[in-house]
């Protein structure tokens, strides 16, 4: 596995990492606890040095499962987690809002070390802006945990180009982590020019399409209850089907380079800049060996001119999030 930089904090990685969510929320049932433990210890034999957690996954669960997973190679791996949302203090499982205020991200970051095992966080991310918090503020008191030898570098998710600016003047950001991929390109319009100018690494997440791009859902797939899919727009069965075009589009470059859709998917996105290292995330390990494999492939210019052509040309059909969600984003 070949490494990158994210950017030009110094934080080099693995050129495909790997995210955690799914093991334990949003995507279904949580997975068995001992085959995902299993699977990252795999995915390090394989390369992998780069793992993405939050607090909000479980909530908590997901970095106290990365956490004793990775363990044994504390030093040799690098642990991404996020801050910025508010728990149900009661102990539900859901989130009851956004709280990126200084002493919140202070309390997060200790609790984060204790489940995640380590003395210093890689990489910590807002997970999301929170409007009530000057962005300044936020990255000043991430800035006092690297100071104080807690956290190693800053990152923003989901930001917009202005917040990202904002940031970076306070303390550096090292990477940026939105979801980017063949059929969610928005931040090829501002975003990635303003990380290339400022020296940021992109960390795009579902760099699958949640799934979509590896061809292995169609308009018979159901999805459980506690799926975040299940209510999705862009995953009703009219969507889905109105959307396979890009699977075709896929399935000829496969097909040409022998490999599988998710392959060309992940390789496209390698191609776009160096300092881009998708996580995909997986509970199968033939899907991660499979995804790994995606490092191996090079598409030419020429292939890449040809995929840029073919997918200008293709309409994606339903919103990536509700309404709701859309609001927490700042694209």
């Amino acid at each position: 596995m070949q490494l990158r930089k994210l950017g030009n904090s110094g934080l080099e990685v693995s050129s495909i990492g790997l995210g955690c969510m799914g093991m334990s929320f949003g995507l279904g049932p949580a997975a068995d606890k001992t085959e995902m433990i299993s699977l990252m210890r795999k995915a390090y034999e394989l390369g992998v040095t780069f793992f993405d957690t939050a607090e909000v996954y479980g909530p908590y669960i997901n970095e106290e499962l990365v956490g004793e997973a990775l363990e044994p190679f504390k030093g040799k791996v690098s642990i991404a987690t996020k801050f910025g949302f508010e728990m149900d203090p009661n102990g539900g499982p859901k989130y009851i809002g956004l709280n990126s205020r200084p002493e919140q991200i202070k309390k997060v970051a200790e609790a984060s070390l204790k489940r995640l095992r380590v003395e210093v966080i890689d990489l910590f991310y807002q997970h999301r802006v929170d409007p009530s918090v000057p962005i300044e503020d936020v990255a000043g008191a991430v800035k006092d945990l690297i100071l104080e030898g807690k956290v190693k570098y800053f990152g923003l998710s989901e930001a917009g180009a202005g917040t990202i600016r904002k940031a970076h003047a306070v303390h550096p950001v090292s990477a940026l982590q939105s979801e980017y991929s063949l059929w969610t390109r928005t931040p090829e319009l501002e975003i990635i020019p303003t990380l290339e100018e400022l020296g940021i690494g992109f960390v795009p997440f579902s760099p699958l399409g949640k799934g979509f791009l590896t061809g292995a859902i169609n308009d018979q797939t159901q999805f459980a209850a506690n799926d975040i899919r299940s209510g999705l727009p862009r995953f009703t069965k009219e969507a889905i089907e109105a959307n396979q075009s890009l699977i075709d589009l896929l399935s000829h470059f496969a097909k040409q380079k022998n490999g599988s859709t998710a392959q060309i998917a992940l390789a496209w996105l390698l191609a776009q800049k160096s300092w881009i290292v998708p996580i995909p995330g997986t509970t199968k390990t033939h899907r991660l060996f499979e995804n790994l494999g995606g490092a191996t492939i090079e598409l030419s210019s020429n292939e890449l001119k040809e995929i840029q052509n073919a997918a200008s040309k293709i309409q994606v059909h339903g919103s990536r999030y509700t309404e709701a969600m859309e609001k927490m984003t700042g694209l």
